[in-house]
């Protein structure tokens, strides 16, 4: 499995508040290039919203409320839209996750189908402590989400930008092993 699209490995459960921000879309940098040439395919600049703000997650694995005012900075919008944007999208982290980010549908469908053992058994093999804090070792991070789109495979589960289907409680272990961590 990957670890998500060009996200460094050092990204995910990083950054917190408490420590200095550095902007992603510095003068001359990769990703202010990248940022420029999409805007450039933009009506508005404000158009590249979305994709601006999948490149700050892809660097920082979160978005901070410091990343919500560069994004605006960068675009000509306020902070305030950019958080409520963040807010609306659930793909869109507010606060620093595992490198491991791990989300099982727990809609009625995947739930008659054994959902809820499948949540206990990643809680239990991840060392999660419940829903939505990281591992101690910073690895994982799991959530329950209304629905993956899968519903014919229950239950699907999204690790990063993979997806696995037919997750069973006896398949949590393998999975995991299978990340490479």
């Amino acid at each position: 499995m990957s670890h998500g699209p060009s996200a460094p490995a050092h990204a995910h459960g990083h950054g917190g508040e408490s420590t200095p921000y550095l902007p992603v879309f510095t003068e001359g940098s990769a990703r202010r290039r990248e940022l420029d040439d999409l805007i450039s395919r933009y009506p508005s600049k404000r158009a590249a919203l979305l994709p601006a703000l999948w490149m700050v997650q892809q660097e920082r694995g979160w978005i901070s409320e410091d990343a919500m005012r560069e994004v605006g900075e960068q675009l000509d919008c306020t902070a305030a839209y950019v958080k409520g944007v963040v807010t609306f999208y659930t793909m869109y982290h507010q606060h620093p996750v595992g490198r491991h980010f791990i989300q099982v549908c727990t809609t009625s469908p995947c739930l008659c189908a054994g959902a809820d053992g499948v949540v206990k058994a990643f809680l239990e093999h991840t060392g999660c402590k419940e829903l939505g804090l990281t591992s101690p070792d910073g690895k994982y991070t799991v959530i329950e989400v209304e629905c993956l789109g899968a519903c014919g495979f229950a239950t699907p589960v999204q690790i990063n930008e993979d997806y696995v289907e037919c997750v069973t409680p006896e398949k949590v272990p393998g999975i995991l092993a299978a990340l490479g961590d």
